[in-house]
């Protein structure tokens, strides 16, 4: 493969010449993958590809060139190969070492539906062994992948958001301490709640269990990984109008149970 330019390749010819480069049954991994596949990552400084074990090819300067035994069924988009969502997603955080990049990079695959916490953890189980420790313990300490990522693009919303600090994993009791359901962040001062929903509405919705909170009088904004994505200031305009809302009428007599610490 030939560059007729004297100009810098653009990543989509650095891809091609990967691949071409490492040959038949080579796949490309980690932030590349990802980013094909829908997640908006920068891409790393060299292009990480697998290839099969016995295969005996040296790296480039803008190529890794991995052996591995379990060259995954490739994902095509626009005729190049890449690994599967959860396959990359390890690929990469076997290499990261710092606590939060690995943090986030574990739930951005679930968070967009790529694959599940489960899938992560089979093909942890799966690979090489090699630098899987730190990932094994994220793993284990995240528990919801996806409350933990939408509730960390929730805060950083909130942040240009004129509105006091909200508790968040609270427990919502009527005024006799009964359970009347969980939100994501609340605002106790004028018994305000949001719920980050990933269910779309139909007849087994979770609404249904939000159906006490609403009864109680509790103010509630539900919002949908789309929209908290894609449509955030709108998502503003209706949290600083639902607490105005709230602000104004009688407050009801629930209290607030803190699950976990802000």
């Amino acid at each position: 493969m030939i560059l007729l330019s004297n100009r810098e390749p653009s990543r989509d010819q650095q891809l091609r010449a990967a691949v071409y480069h490492a040959g038949d049954g080579a796949v490309v991994s980690g932030t590349d993958a990802l980013q094909a596949q829908g997640i908006p990552l920068s891409p790393s400084r060299r292009v990480h590809v697998l290839i099969p074990v016995g295969r005996r090819i040296a790296s480039h300067e803008f190529t890794w060139l991995e052996r591995t035994s379990r060259v995954p069924p490739p994902v095509v988009v626009d005729e190049i190969p890449f690994a599967p969502p959860a396959r990359a997603t390890i690929d990469i955080a076997r290499h990261e070492r710092d606590p939060d990049r690995l943090r986030r990079l574990l739930t951005l695959p679930v968070y967009y539906g790529l694959c599940t916490a489960e899938q992560l953890r089979d093909e942890l189980d799966a690979g090489n062994q090699r630098g899987t420790s730190a990932v094994r313990q994220t793993l284990r300490s995240l528990g919801s992948l996806r409350d933990t990522y939408q509730q960390g693009v929730a805060r950083e919303l909130l942040g240009g958001v004129p509105l006091p600090p909200p508790l968040w994993n609270v427990t919502v009791c009527d005024s006799r301490g009964r359970r009347l359901g969980v939100v994501d962040a609340w605002w106790d001062e004028v018994a305000f709640g949001w719920i980050l929903d990933p269910m779309t509405a139909r007849s087994d919705s979770p609404v249904v269990n939000h159906l006490p909170l609403t009864g109680a009088g509790v103010t509630l904004v539900r919002t949908t990984p789309s929209r908290l994505r894609g449509d955030a200031d709108s998502v503003a305009r209706e949290l600083t109008s639902a607490f105005a809302a709230a602000a104004r009428r009688r407050r009801p007599k629930v209290q607030a149970l803190t699950e976990v610490a802000a």
